[in-house]
């Protein structure tokens, strides 16, 4: 499946001296914030659990102010436009860079729904165990368990998000979405009660750099992508596009339902070259 445009992946970006002092300068900021925050926000859940169990009421305000911080220490601009849904239910969005997690997280407090394998990688499976990430496993013997999961945490009034793409892509295209997750919004009584909204992320990349800039995509590495972020001398921005929310009830299945999210994703995204 085609995940960008060009004809292979970005070369990678020299980083000079002045760019090695914005890492470290940048990253020392960030990770300060970032696991200062996540020791406190173990704290309050020492407290918030025994009483209000899966609903999370204070935590998730945590983690609002770190993604909202990381858009300051890196000077990224961060935009957002339309109305917050205020029905029970979820967010669906196009997926493009890692950058993603922050930019939906600084604007509504949700909880992401992940691919399995994140939940082992180094820091970044502790993160997000710790902000109440849904960890899926992509195996059709397990979608029944999955389906309970999705229903359990939606009866519990957390505002799951996806990315119903299945893999990132440079940011100039929206894949088809895949309707197995939707499937959960149709048991009862989710099916009369829930509404999903689609948000379109787009990414302007820094002035004189390639338009795929954020993208991270195909078999891009984690570690070379961020410290490319970190050490921008110029830095660009992230738009947020929120669609009017859709009624499950008003689709006849899943994939109807998949079909008119993922139009709505695309008809925010701009047309590049």
């Amino acid at each position: 499946m085609t995940t960008w445009r060009s004809d292979s992946e970005p070369e990678a970006v020299p980083i000079g001296a002045a760019g090695w002092l914005r890492v470290v300068v940048r990253g020392t900021v960030l990770g300060g914030i970032t696991f200062g925050c996540l020791g406190l926000l173990l704290l309050v859940r020492l407290v918030e659990r025994p009483i209000w169990g899966g609903r999370r009421p204070w935590t998730p305000f945590i983690t609002q102010f770190v993604c909202k911080s990381a858009f300051v220490v890196l000077g990224i601009s961060h935009r957002t436009g339309g109305e917050l849904m205020r029905h029970p239910g979820a967010v669906v969005a196009n997926h493009s860079s890692w950058l993603d997690i922050f930019a939906l997280n600084a604007r509504k407090r949700i909880y992401f729904v992940s691919k399995s394998e994140v939940a082992g990688w180094p820091g970044i499976g502790w993160l997000a165990r710790a902000t109440g990430t849904v960890f899926i496993a992509r195996r059709s013997a397990e979608a029944r368990a999955q389906k309970q999961i999705f229903e359990d945490r939606l009866h519990a009034g957390h505002k799951l998000l996806f990315f119903p793409e299945g893999t990132s892509t440079d940011g100039s295209l929206v894949l088809p979405f895949k309707s197995t997750l939707f499937a959960a919004f149709y048991s009862e009584p989710l099916h009369n009660e829930m509404w999903l909204q689609p948000v379109t992320v787009i990414y302007r990349a820094p002035e004189g750099e390639d338009a795929w800039f954020y993208g991270w995509w195909g078999e891009m590495e984690f570690g070379p992508h961020l410290l490319k972020v970190l050490a921008a001398r110029r830095q660009g921005s992230v738009e947020l596009i929120y669609h009017a929310p859709l009624q499950v009830s008003a689709f006849a299945d899943r994939k109807a339902l998949a079909r008119a999210c993922h139009d709505a994703v695309r008809s925010g995204l701009p047309d590049r070259p």
